[in-house]
């Protein structure tokens, strides 16, 4: 048996033309109207730009600026203002004392410069500022305080000659009290910070010098290697029969002497290896005269063979020719 599917859509187009008839009938004398259906004009639908739409769209956003558009110091991009520089290098500049630093109330600073040493000081009493043995101030303005006003500030000396030891003393008038100091020697400029308290006060202050110490330490181990590269001699060997004539020189020799193989030619202390004139030793005519080699060994000149005379020359400033003659008295050992 065939089934005869109908619509829905035509259902429902059907039964709404039912009740339109049933509710408005349409006389049969009524005119013929011609209606004409109009086109909907035509409506313009704006097209929006890329651009526009995304900046439309980003103007909601926070700006945030680009490195270039934001202003750098160029000496301190982390701190604009120099005043506010200056503080932090001063801060960063400061020197306390500390409990290793003490030897019994004296406070012992590692001499830096361009430091700024702390020093404390109490009102009724006097804090020493003692300064390296040696060390003078210098001649004009050696000392300079921001604050003379209520702080006393005098110097005196202890010891004398190379001893000599200059003592700066400082003493404010009241408690909450600060001001800098300045120092000036003949050797380097000391910049101290003072500050006052109601009763704790400072009895010394002094420096060692860390550059001075590593000049010394240099010094010392130069003199040890150039004791260190002078050759060993057999005492039992040596002869000093040598006598040393002729002109008057700084780099004169003080005396000389061999050990059998080799001729020691020694000179006093402090002259220096470089200025050391050449030596000629006398062939056995005794008018040619060689230039020997020799070389320096502390403040020995060091001849690698005997002779029975022998010659140091230099010429003077003037240009006259100085003369010392180095002769055996003894046979020369072959």
């Amino acid at each position: 048996m065939s089934r005869i599917i109908i619509p829905s859509m035509a259902i429902l187009a059907v039964a709404g033309l039912g009740a339109c008839a049933s509710a408005q009938a349409i006389p049969e004398d009524a005119p013929f109207v011609s209606a004409t259906l109009q086109q909907p004009a035509p409506v313009s639908i704006p097209v929006a730009d890329p651009a526009v739409s995304e900046a439309q769209d980003l103007a909601g956003l926070p700006t945030v600026s680009s490195p270039a558009s934001i202003p750098v110091d160029p000496v301190s991009p982390e701190l604009r203002d120099p005043t506010e520089r200056v503080a932090r290098a001063n801060a960063a500049a400061r020197i306390e004392p500390t409990r290793d630093g003490y030897a019994n109330a004296v406070q012992v600073y590692a001499f830096d410069e361009g430091a700024l040493f702390q020093v404390y000081a109490a009102p009724g009493q006097i804090t020493d500022i003692a300064l390296q043995p040696g060390e003078s101030l210098s001649a004009s303005g050696p000392v300079a305080a921001g604050d003379t006003a209520r702080w006393i500030i005098g110097d005196t000396v202890s010891g004398s000659g190379i001893a000599a030891r200059v003592h700066i003393l400082v003493k404010p008038t009241r408690p909450a009290l600060r001001t800098n100091l300045i120092i000036n020697t003949d050797r380097r400029t000391y910049h101290l910070e003072l500050r006052s308290t109601a009763s704790t006060a400072m009895a010394s202050v002094s420096w060692r010098y860390p550059q001075d110490e590593l000049i010394a330490l240099q010094a010392a181990t130069s003199t040890q290697a150039a004791r260190a590269a002078e050759p060993t001699l057999n005492i039992d060997a040596l002869s000093f029969d040598y006598r040393i004539s002729g002109d008057t020189a700084p780099w004169r020799p003080v005396r000389a002497f061999d050990d059998g193989r080799q001729v020691f030619i020694e000179f006093g202390p402090g002259l220096d290896a470089s200025t050391l004139p050449p030596l000629f030793v006398r062939g056995e005519d005794g008018r040619s005269a060689d230039l020997v080699n020799y070389r320096v060994a502390g403040r020995r000149m060091v001849v690698d063979r005997l002779f029975s005379a022998a010659e140091l020359r230099l010429a003077s400033p003037r240009g006259r020719e100085v003369v010392v003659r180095i002769e055996k008295t003894g046979r020369v050992a072959r």
